[in-house]
């Protein structure tokens, strides 16, 4: 199943620099680990923003749930799920 996936991220001014950057190299790690494996297939960042777009193909509702939870940033993210179907009217049906 294929999702599309809007993450917002909002880490707070008061957390400090060297726990910041810990995190950020958690989620680095863990992402392309994702990338690597085929769930998260599409990455891409939102201009001028702290947010990203991203594509995840995962069995489940529950599997794309824990993926997200497992996010290291994931305490100070808005996120935003939606589910993707193929388009009747694409050229290329092949999507992943």
């Amino acid at each position: 199943m294929l999702y599309l996936v809007r993450m917002d991220v909002n880490i707070p001014r008061d957390l400090p620099v060297e726990q910041a950057d810990e995190i950020k190299t958690r989620e680095k790690a863990y992402s392309q680990d994702l990338q690597r494996d085929g769930r998260w297939p599409h990455l891409w960042r939102v201009v001028g923003e702290y947010a990203n777009y991203s594509v995840f193909d995962v069995a489940s509702n529950e599997e794309l749930h824990q993926v997200l939870l497992g996010l290291p940033l994931f305490p100070y993210m808005q996120i935003k799920v939606t589910p993707l179907a193929a388009h009747p009217s694409a050229i290329n049906q092949n999507h992943p």
